[in-house]
């Protein structure tokens, strides 16, 4: 049928990721650094995203799509309800200051200074998140940090592409999985990039997930690496 639909001008998106957050229907995801319509049935035309991109890069056309299926839309918002439900049931709580000062497993916690090899490194499922991430969202130690082994960094601020290293640490390492936490700022993009240049470079096939913070310290986004 032909509808009307949203258009995502990739050349000028900066791949902030507010356009999906704003997507109350799950319609678009962030996809190497790229918004991306990825479902067209989720997309019911009515354009929320288009005052939230920063970039202009959101336009309406009428083209040829599939219709808006809100059943599908509603399934998929139940699925991702009973998914974070489950991760936040499987997470254990603090009980005393002990706990809390133990979610630290490795030293140092910077990228720029941490080993290409350790111990702490072999099997670990890695955390690697934005400076300012732990700040902005209240939950970071609980909700992310929790069983992992962390590395930080601010690419703006350390003037420096992570990724050379980045790569020699998961290529040389047993990593389990990846956990990137950003914030919704465009320059956190860099460290995203980095990761995502890094596992194609170590040539691991290696789950990973990309999870965006809001300024006002509210998860935007969980998407698969």
């Amino acid at each position: 049928m032909i509808r009307k639909i949203i258009h995502i001008e990739e050349k000028r998106c900066n791949g902030c990721g507010i356009c999906a957050a704003a997507c109350h229907e799950g319609a678009i995801e962030i996809v190497e650094g790229k918004a991306r319509l990825a479902r067209e049935h989720f997309c019911d035309g009515l354009g929320d995203c288009l005052p939230a991109c920063p970039a202009g890069a959101i336009t309406f056309e009428e083209r040829e799509a599939p219709a808006y299926d809100e059943a599908a839309v509603q399934q998929a918002k139940q699925d991702a309800e009973r998914k974070k439900l489950k991760q936040e049931t499987g997470r254990a709580k603090w009980k005393n200051p002990e706990q809390a000062a133990a979610q630290v497993r490795n030293w140092p916690v910077q990228i720029k200074l941490a080993p290409l090899q350790a111990p702490y490194f072999q099997g670990a499922r890695l955390l690697i998140a934005a400076d300012c991430t732990a700040y902005a969202y209240r939950e970071f130690s609980r909700t992310f940090a929790e069983g992992h082994t962390i590395l930080i960094g601010c690419p703006k601020l350390d003037m420096v592409d992570y990724s050379s290293k980045l790569t020699e640490i998961i290529r040389n390492n047993a990593i389990s999985e990846v956990l990137v936490v950003r914030m919704e700022v465009p320059c956190c993009g860099g460290l995203e990039a980095a990761v995502r240049k890094a596992m194609r470079g170590s040539r691991k096939e290696i789950p990973w997930e990309v999870v965006t913070i809001s300024t006002d310290g509210r998860i935007l986004v969980r998407n698969p690496g």
